[in-house]
């Protein structure tokens, strides 16, 4: 059994430096144990399984499965899951999707050092940690109309140059139908054409590149 004042950690990351900064920073306290250091989802599921950490920092972007599959998966499985996004990306939709997939906090990796163990403080304690700017992003997504299931579908390959013809042969449906989605979609995002509504899908999070 482990003392009851040791926050067991569980770090998720596919960028070695980034693995393994986190690690030292967290070992150098006398109250965090770095349980397990995995590269992708997948792992990240499977370790949890075995060590069921107090704590798992989850990057967004991994190979594999991503962090909010992941989170998913977890959190179906274990309802205690204590999990903290730690990632580069600050898009209304990140954000809105990881929390919704179950995770208790949000930070992004320009984070103070303090404010990293503040939050695997927190969230181990059974409490939320969202700092006020991703707090007021989520409430700016929160307060957007939100995109169908295939608005989303269309965005994305909006985003990664598709063409109208080329949407309607991906999703088997006709190219009136796309045109009506791209529509719905110019209006909800708020712009004028497909490269912005492009450029907003990416920094909102609802695309990739």
């Amino acid at each position: 059994m482990k003392p009851s004042n040791i926050i067991r950690v569980l770090i998720a990351d596919d960028h070695p430096i980034v693995l393994q900064g986190l690690a030292a920073l967290l070992e150098s306290e006398t109250d965090i144990n770095v349980v397990a250091k995995v590269r992708d989802g997948y792992e990240a599921q499977e370790m949890f399984r075995i060590d069921h950490p107090d704590v798992t920092l989850m990057d967004l972007r991994m190979p594999q499965m991503d962090g909010v599959e992941a989170i998913s998966a977890i959190c179906g499985e274990f309802k205690n899951a204590q999990i903290v996004v730690l990632t580069t990306y600050d898009g209304d939709e990140d954000i809105y999707r990881a929390l919704q997939a179950g995770a208790k906090g949000y930070l992004l990796k320009d984070a103070e050092p303090d404010e990293i163990l503040a939050a695997v403080r927190t969230v181990a304690a059974g409490k939320k940690y969202i700092p006020p700017d991703v707090g007021a992003k989520l409430a700016e997504r929160m307060g957007n109309t939100e995109l169908s299931d295939r608005e989303n579908q269309v965005i994305r390959l909006i985003a990664s140059g598709k063409s109208n013809h080329e949407i309607s042969k991906t999703l088997h449906i006709s190219e009136s139908t796309v045109k009506f989605h791209v529509n719905n979609i110019l209006s909800k995002l708020g712009v004028n054409d497909r490269t912005q509504a492009a450029l907003a899908a990416l920094k909102r999070g609802f695309a990739t590149l």
